[in-house]
């Protein structure tokens, strides 16, 4: 088996920039109208958005530059991702009266066709293997 070079897995990366910057553009868009045109009716759900909107920003810019410090930085920005569309998700679900709107993340999703839950853990999926790693400079351990 041959080691893998630094050019492969570049499709699946370009194709994750691409998701990464339209969802960027999409929530960042959808937050900045809802922010400056009804702020004071869901302000947690439209802050959240933003919040999502920056880190599709953040992952998109690690998966447009591959380097090992945006190797780490898309990791952590992914985790949070995650960790941000499960606790928003359960909260949306189990207190609906918090979002008067939704957000991105909130029930999972669910506006986004659950993008926002699959996406992170195909990132991380995709992030984690060696030949990406090495794409990225960083070791295989």
């Amino acid at each position: 088996m041959t080691a893998p070079t630094p050019r492969q897995g570049q499709g699946v990366g370009r194709l994750l920039a691409a998701i990464y910057t339209l969802f960027a553009l999409s929530a960042g868009a959808r937050a900045a109208f809802q922010i400056a045109t009804k702020f004071s009716h869901a302000p947690l759900a439209y802050i959240l958005s933003a919040v999502a909107a920056v880190i599709y920003l953040l992952a998109a810019i690690c998966f447009t530059f591959p380097s090992s410090g945006s190797w780490t930085t898309a990791v952590v920005a992914l985790c949070i991702e995650f960790v941000g569309v499960v606790v928003v998700g359960v909260v949306s679900v189990l207190d609906t009266g918090l979002f008067h709107d939704a957000s991105v993340w909130s029930k999972f999703g669910i506006g986004y066709g659950f993008i926002p839950f699959v996406l992170p853990l195909i990132g991380l999926w995709w992030l984690s293997r060696p030949g990406t790693r090495v794409a990225f400079g960083e070791s295989e351990a």
